[in-house]
């Protein structure tokens, strides 16, 4: 295998400054690097994604969510998703289903793959996940909760977790009856989304629920929900009770998020410490990682073209380099104009409008 190339010393030095400010953390059994963890995203959070954020500054991660079905029919693409890479220090593998025979099974297999840990979905809103029982649709039925979560845990012998909402609607916040379930199941920790699932990704996240549920908490509880900028990160770092934090859709637009979230003098200004030179820098690691886990370029490129865009938001000239960028069908010809656009930039500063509504169909 084919060793990563470093980060140029001046970035490298950069990112290991901003590193120092981590706090580890141990969630139940298991060690995390910083308190601030990569959520679990449908269609982003794959391998070369996962290494990244964890070179930049995410302290663990958790896999997108994968089908216990698919596992158990042995569907060859769902397989893939299992995969671990060597250099992945603290993740997890997140699945979902409706039944605790599939899920207890699919748990097996799984483990088998290596990940530091499980993680049972039951935030996701989609309808897709939710009208077959699995997703936040476990919600609404909790006295099936217990029997799912003890099946599963007498298969393995990693740990398992779970990640919800505050409940199903409005007039059924059941997170902390839930929790208290998950307490009394072996559950490890609870990471917690402050939408309902009738809220999709609209509104705000419920941050005064989130944090009354840690008033007499039994089990470590990991906050997630509009963590979208490093200043808003950091300052609920800084007041929260949650154990941990997970950052989803702020990653996306900005991958040193985790890293300029752990120093608060950084994150106070406002302003970002990474340059268009950086970025390109990161696009090319990340590229790497697309070559080591994909076969076919063609996918290579689809990952790749999809955040490229999304990091070149709040640029000067974003929206015509997205244009070009979306009708690049070659990925030799895409990475040149990535770099031809992010070392043009030169000194110029990174503004997002963070009131603007960015994927809200899902992502966290």
């Amino acid at each position: 295998m084919n060793q990563v190339t470093p980060f140029p010393e001046k970035l490298a030095k950069k990112i290991e400054s901003m590193k120092i400010h981590a706090k580890p953390i141990k969630l139940g059994e298991i060690h995390f690097d910083s308190k601030l963890l990569l959520a679990p995203m449908a269609g982003i959070c794959n391998i070369p994604y996962r290494l990244l954020m964890e070179d930049l500054g995410a302290g663990g991660t958790v896999s997108e969510l994968i089908s216990c079905h698919g596992i158990n029919y042995g569907n060859e693409r769902t397989l893939e998703m299992l995969k671990i890479h060597p250099l992945e220090r603290n993740v997890g593998i997140q699945l979902f289903g409706e039944d605790s025979d599939s899920m207890a099974k699919a748990a097996l297999v799984a483990e088998s793959f290596g990940p530091k840990f499980l993680d049972i979905n039951m935030g996701c809103p989609v309808a897709k996940v939710v009208t077959k029982g699995g997703g936040s649709a476990l919600m609404k039925e909790v006295t099936a909760l217990a029997p799912l979560f003890e099946k599963m845990r007498s298969r393995m012998k990693i740990p398992l977790s779970i990640k919800i909402r505050t409940g199903w609607d409005a007039n059924s916040r059941n997170a902390k009856e839930v929790i208290k379930i998950a307490q009394n199941s072996g559950i490890e920790w609870v990471a917690i989304h402050g939408r309902t699932r009738t809220q999709q990704y609209t509104g705000l996240a419920d941050w005064d629920f989130l944090e009354a549920l840690n008033e007499d908490k039994k089990l470590p509880l990991i906050g997630n929900g509009d963590l979208h900028h490093p200043y808003g990160v950091s300052e609920r770092l800084q007041k929260t009770n949650c154990d941990a934090l997970m950052i989803a859709r702020g990653a996306l637009r900005n991958p040193f998020i985790f890293l300029e979230s752990l120093d608060s003098t950084y994150a106070s200004q406002k302003r970002s410490q990474f340059l268009g030179e950086d970025y390109w820098e990161v696009i090319k690691r990340l590229r790497f990682y697309c070559e080591q886990t994909f076969k076919e370029e063609r996918t290579i490129l689809v990952q790749l073209r999809k955040l490229i865009v999304w990091f070149a938001v709040g640029f000067p000239r974003a929206a015509a380099f997205r244009s070009q960028i979306f009708g690049c069908q070659d990925l030799e010809e895409c990475m040149k104009f990535a770099e031809d656009y992010f070392i043009s930039l030169e000194s110029s500063q990174k503004f997002i409008n963070y009131d603007e509504i960015f994927m809200s169909s899902g992502h966290g």
